[in-house]
């Protein structure tokens, strides 16, 4: 593209988005999966106006929008509380790869695509989207629930899984052959997540220092700097560039720069989050994905089903009541970046030219279906009530709600399970409120 043209292409894509997303706000429906329908409608392969040629047109701006949603997700998360949660927090999540993980590989099997699909199909059906749940936890303003504490817990164990998944996954779509080859490729990756638990763990004070800065020009070239240098790096040697962006913003969120950060990155965030699913719009094919039809259907429902009760249990070892319960079990059920990370890893790899159309059926449907799910939880709660297996009733479910006084400038978003607005800011985390 040219240069008046990527102007083009981008400043397009940014309204398209907005408009498309606005429209469809105020009738209910969540922001993800209209970035994305405007991506398929002013795509290459949707008849009418083609406002980009090529996914690829994107693929930088994409992928800044990728790394800072996990980069955002990372400075809301810390070790500390990781270390708090204990084994329970590692069982939780531990429950939830099990049984979505194992899923996903029997699924894979069951296809009959190959055993090398198979594996892939396994991350694909069993790990959350991070950045979609993150958006939704911010769409419905439950940054400060109780659960959302949990519900983030879910997404490191899942995370730090994904990054030895991926380590370990690379020589076999590599099709490496030799031991040796194969523990030096593996060792490459663990050891470079090694070095980023280590910084994350006593480093953060030096790296605190560092940063230290008044000027707020400064402090956003750094963090941004730092998180595109390090998920570049993360990707050279065999590792998502999302987790290396997730280890960085681990790592800024317990400095005492953390706050402004938080606020600072936040419009960044958003606006390229938009690009992000956007240009994964682009890249379906909707004659495609029809030929997997029957494939992505039976994998979104068992997807769904198997969310939705490993998110209960998940609840119910943690204490949580009937709502907190069916929020939990709801908000993990999107799958969205790191399944595309997975089928663009098999496209390279040459496998079944069906997996990367069955993988954009399948997270778009979700990305569809996920928000929902969440926004409307309070079905889950009903039905749960129905079969008379709704999770014990805490304090937290009884208790009178704790009046809010929301931050000025801030806009409460009550939702219809959720009637005490609570202001979608990075201020309330979850996690670091003690």
């Amino acid at each position: 593209m040219g240069h008046a043209d990527t102007l083009l292409a981008m400043g397009g894509a940014f309204l398209a988005a907005a408009l498309l997303a606005r429209a469809g706000v105020r009738i209910g429906l969540p922001t993800i999966p209209l970035f994305m329908l405007a991506g398929i409608l002013l795509g290459p392969h949707t008849p009418g106006v083609v406002l980009v040629d090529s996914p690829e047109d994107l693929e930088t701006l994409s992928a800044l929008g990728l790394v800072l949603l996990l980069f955002y997700l990372g400075l809301e998360f810390h070790l500390d509380d990781l270390r708090r949660g204990g084994r329970r927090l590692f069982a939780a999540g531990g429950i939830y790869l099990l049984l979505n993980v194992g899923a996903g590989l029997g699924f894979g099997f069951a296809l009959g695509w190959g055993a090398r699909e198979a594996l892939v199909l396994a991350g694909v059906l069993g790990i959350s989207s991070s950045a979609i749940v993150t958006k939704i936890l911010i769409d419905l303003g439950r940054l400060a629930h109780p659960e959302t504490r949990l519900i983030l817990g879910v997404l490191v164990v899942e995370d730090l899984f994904l990054a030895m998944y991926l380590a370990a996954l690379q020589p076999v779509l590599a099709d490496v052959h030799g031991v040796g080859e194969t523990i030096a490729q593996a060792g490459k990756a663990f050891g470079f997540l090694v070095a980023l638990a280590v910084v994350a763990r006593f480093g953060t004070r030096l790296v605190g220092r560092l940063i230290a800065v008044r000027d707020d020009e400064l402090l956003v070239v750094t963090f941004l700097g730092a998180a595109v240098l390090v998920a570049g790096v993360s990707e050279v040697l065999g590792v998502a560039d999302a987790i290396g962006a997730f280890m960085v913003g681990l790592i800024f969120g317990s400095t005492s720069s953390a706050p402004r950060i938080r606020e600072l990155v936040h419009p960044l965030r958003d606006a390229f989050a938009a690009i992000f699913f956007f240009g994964f719009g682009l890249s379906i094919d909707p004659g495609d994905v029809a030929g997997v039809a029957g494939p992505v259907a039976a994998a979104v429902a068992l997807t769904a089903a198997t969310s939705v009760i490993a998110g209960l249990v998940a609840a119910r070892l943690h204490g949580f009541g009937a709502q907190p319960a069916a929020n939990i079990a709801t908000t993990l059920v999107a799958r969205g970046e790191f399944a595309l990370i997975l089928a663009a890893m098999a496209a390279g790899a040459g496998l079944d030219s069906r997996l990367a159309s069955f993988v954009a059926g399948y997270v778009l449907v979700l990305a569809v279906l996920g928000p929902v799910m969440a926004g409307r939880s309070g079905w889950l709660v009903r039905l749960l009530a129905a079969v008379g297996r709704s999770p014990a009733r805490t304090p937290a479910d009884t208790a009178a709600p704790v009046p809010y006084a929301a931050p000025p400038g801030a806009t409460a978003h009550p939702t219809p399970d959720d009637p005490t607005p609570h202001a979608p800011t990075p201020h309330d985390s979850p996690l670091t409120a003690r």
